[in-house]
């Protein structure tokens, strides 16, 4: 679907001072915003639940990292895992945690893995991981406050991954050196 990149001089009225926390918050407007800013309250309920994910849940910078970006690579989203690895970047995520979100490989402990897998229950079941899930999750040191902070980060990236899907977002220059490739299509290729 063809879509406009909003500014803040094209964005609708409502959406201006939320364009404008976006520039304050990464120092330029990010191209998922200016498409965002079609519908003002998706912006914001999108901003929000984003500054939810980073103050408001219990996970340490790289478990945030983990959740995020499991989602990222499993909705195959092509402007949310180069955007998110450039974040992990920028809060010194070990590269070793980045590379094996990304490409799919084991992360460096179990705990972290646990938390991956975790997440991909939760998104694939819809919400009804097995008993057993839970209490493999549990017993990786995990409990109920990290199960509702997953569904948070999960509400924030089905909106973000949603509209990149349906818009196509173009992926922001500052993010191309991260660009990424779903595994299954790297290995059509």
């Amino acid at each position: 679907m063809k879509t406009t990149v909003h500014t803040l001089e094209t964005a609708p009225d409502a959406s201006k001072p939320l364009l404008e926390n976006s520039i304050k918050a990464f120092g330029r407007l990010p191209s998922l915003h200016g498409v965002m800013a079609e519908s003002p309250g998706l912006l914001e309920g999108y901003q929000h639940l984003h500054r939810l994910a980073i103050e408001g849940t219990a996970f340490d910078p790289t478990e945030r990292t983990v959740v995020w970006q499991t989602i990222n690579v499993r909705h195959a989203c092509h402007y949310c895992v180069p955007a998110h690895t450039a974040i992990a970047h920028r809060e010194k995520i070990d590269q070793a945690v980045i590379d094996a979100v990304r490409d799919e490989t084991p992360l460096p402990t179990a705990k972290l893995e646990a938390l991956r897998t975790f997440t991909l229950q939760v998104l694939e079941s819809r919400g009804e991981p097995s008993a057993a899930d839970i209490a493999a999750f549990e017993a990786a040191g995990y409990g109920e406050r990290a199960v509702l902070d997953i569904i948070l980060i999960l509400a924030q990236k089905v909106m973000s991954n949603y509209v990149n899907h349906i818009f196509d977002t173009p992926t922001d220059a500052a993010f191309a050196k991260f660009a990424w490739t779903p595994k299954t299509a790297a290995a059509a290729e």
